[in-house]
């Protein structure tokens, strides 16, 4: 069986974010290290335990726990680099007004504003998980949903273009839990809308996994 490269944890430059501490930042990237190392240790653990071809009837319940496992610590891993790399120092708060992801939120909601509302009443949805915004790429869409936990929800075949993280973690060091707002407002502060466009209008280099 061929040797895979490892995943590996990928850096980024986010200190210093409005509304964001630092030691949220460095909490977050030490949790997302953690979803790449497991990601990587159930990889193997599923690739020694088909080494022979074949998954015997007693190797079947470690082996159904193994996959189910492996779908939320890949997308633990997924998610959280979509939402790093949608974040910079000194964004922009929202995006101008004749950009392609305004003139896409009018298309799909009527204006901007509209879309904006609909995404931040999911973010402040009850529970833990994450706020997406999608692309349709069937009709050039966009369509935002809440993803609990990190694999429960996800559109197959949709492009993901902005992800929010709204699991407490994110925002605990920062404001209290009944504080999710005001962190959804630090978090429209931070957007990095060019890497956002640069996803809408490139679906066809979605997500592609550094292994």
């Amino acid at each position: 069986m061929k040797q895979v490269t490892p995943y590996q944890a990928k850096s980024f430059n986010l200190h210093r974010l409005n509304g964001i501490s630092d030691r949220t930042l460095d909490t977050h990237f030490k949790l997302y290290a953690g979803y790449v190392k497991e990601t990587n240790t159930l990889t193997d653990r599923i690739r020694d335990m088909l080494k022979d071809g074949k998954v015997d009837q007693e190797e079947m319940p470690a082996y159904s726990e193994l996959k189910r496992r492996l779908g939320f610590e890949y997308n633990g891993m997924v998610l959280h680099e979509y939402y790093f790399e949608n974040l910079k120092q000194g964004g922009a708060g929202d995006p101008g007004h004749n950009s392609p992801f305004t003139q896409a939120a009018e298309e799909a909601f009527g204006n901007y504003a509209r879309w904006k509302t609909d995404f931040v009443g999911v973010g402040k949805m009850r529970g833990v998980g994450w706020a997406m915004c999608y692309l349709n790429p069937a009709n050039g869409q966009l369509s935002n949903h809440w993803v609990t936990l990190h694999e429960t929800g996800n559109v197959a075949g949709f492009v993901p273009l902005l992800a929010m993280d709204v699991w407490e973690h994110a925002f605990i060091l920062d404001y209290q839990p009944s504080e999710r707002a005001a962190y959804i407002d630090a978090f429209f502060s931070n957007i990095n809308w060019q890497v956002v466009e640069q996803r809408l209008n490139a679906p066809a280099h979605a997500y592609k996994a550094t292994g």
